[in-house]
């Protein structure tokens, strides 16, 4: 696999940000609209996500945003002052992201928090420019893991498809994976690879999949052949023991695994996985429950299974600040997100206490050490020196904690307590190209 790789260069950064002003307002239309009233006592905050596409779409963490600034500013707002959101829809779109990127600026955001977006390079580029720290975004791409601009919240897909890997080692010969035909999901074959061989398993078979189809049925016959289930099932067999297909497609792994079913009809069964966000609760219940040909997948995540205690406050604030909201699904990896991502946040604004607060001085705060607990839903976490882990590609990530859940009964629930620190294991990814 050839990893498109592109370089950094602050003149890049500069020319973008030069794009991006000379683009001017009218084209900031696809941003959103305020969630809260701007004056001289409100702190500007940003979160953007792509929404009404034909790829993935996340439009419950610009909702979580709006919830968890109404909840602070009925309890008082920041040391007094109000907590205001600036919301964009992302669209999966380069130049839009960067546009989203831009208006933050505009705005004087001290920073953007809990965002989603594949497009890291044409965000980060103008952040950077602007000095606006990106705080817990969902961690997609690999500029998030590369910028001393980004304070990311968990590993990222990196430490989900290594954990992915090392769950399924222990129980799959042979596996395929199904992931984007995109930049980003260049990088996904390779990561997993690494997890498997920490299990000592061999590589997966890499299936290329379009990020906006309809239907999966060659990539599904593709997953098949990789694992040596593709021939018609004349023995009666039920199930082809130690192989494994795992998709990591996002919004589209749900039109997968129906494809995948029709396909597997008359061949012999196999095991499937996923990672949280591509398989979620609400794709396990809109396809059956409990009869899903979900039912039995293993998936990798980055935080406690939803019914977990840890979640109750931000369930609380879901009920009472967005209980008519059905963007919001609190099972939803990227509203959690966005949640642990504004606690980060609140914690640093409180920390400044009767001191200026601009994007410098939350960024010098994170810098500093400062350190946040989230309740257990994370380790604690810093982002001072010598708190990242040394791995290839992804300097910034202090936490490689995942946790492995499986479809039981229609839920995703967990199949062992607490974490598993995958850190040590990431730090044997050799990417190539």
């Amino acid at each position: 696999m050839t990893v498109r790789r592109r370089p950094f260069s602050r003149p890049f950064k500069a020319a973008v940000a030069a794009l991006c002003t000379a683009l001017g307002v009218p084209l900031l239309a696809g941003c959103g609209t305020l969630a809260e009233g701007a004056d001289s006592d409100s702190i500007t905050v940003m979160t953007w996500a792509p929404e009404g596409t034909k790829a993935t779409n996340m439009p419950g963490m610009p909702a979580m945003a709006k919830a968890y600034a109404r909840w602070v500013n009925d309890s008082g707002g920041i040391n007094g002052r109000t907590l205001r959101i600036v919301t964009c829809n992302e669209r999966n779109d380069a130049i839009q992201a960067a546009r989203c990127a831009q208006r933050a600026e505009e705005e004087k955001a001290v920073a953007v928090v809990g965002s989603y977006s594949q497009h890291g390079r044409s965000f980060i580029s103008p952040l950077e420019v602007a000095g606006i720290p990106y705080i817990g975004g969902y961690g997609l791409t690999q500029e998030e893991f590369e910028s001393p601009y980004s304070y990311p919240v968990n590993g990222g897909q990196a430490a989900l498809l290594v954990g992915n890997g090392r769950q399924l080692a222990s129980v799959c010969r042979r596996v395929s994976l199904v992931r984007p035909d995109t930049i980003a999901g260049d990088e996904l074959p390779e990561l997993l690879d690494t997890g498997l061989r920490a299990g000592e398993r061999r590589p997966a078979h890499d299936v290329r999949a379009p990020e906006g189809a309809g239907d999966y049925t060659r990539q599904a016959r593709g997953a098949l052949e990789g694992v040596g289930a593709d021939v018609p099932d004349t023995t009666g067999q039920t199930e082809l023991d130690g192989s494994c297909v795992t998709a990591a497609l996002g919004n589209r792994t749900g039109t997968f695994f129906d494809s995948f079913r029709r396909v597997q009809e008359d061949h012999p069964k196999v095991r499937i996985a996923s990672v949280l966000g591509s398989v979620r609760q609400s794709l396990v219940d809109s396809t059956g429950g409990s009869s899903s040909a979900l039912e039995g997948a293993y998936a990798t995540g980055w935080y406690p299974a939803a019914d977990d205690r840890r979640w109750a406050r931000m369930n609380e604030v879901i009920s009472k600040y967005a209980f008519d909201d059905n963007r919001i699904d609190p099972a939803d990896p990227g509203t959690q997100t966005t949640w642990i991502g504004y606690t980060v946040l609140r914690s640093v604004l409180e920390s400044l206490d009767g001191g200026r607060i601009t994007a410098r001085t939350v960024r010098k705060a994170l810098d500093h050490g400062h350190e946040v607990g989230t309740g257990g839903l994370t380790p604690p976490l810093r982002w001072g020196y010598g708190d990242t882990l040394n791995v290839p590609n992804y300097p910034r990530i202090v936490n490689a904690d995942v946790t492995y859940q499986v479809v039981r009964d229609g839920r995703l629930v967990a199949v062992r307590k607490g974490f598993v620190d995958v850190g040590r294991t990431m730090e044997r990814y050799h990417p190539t190209g």
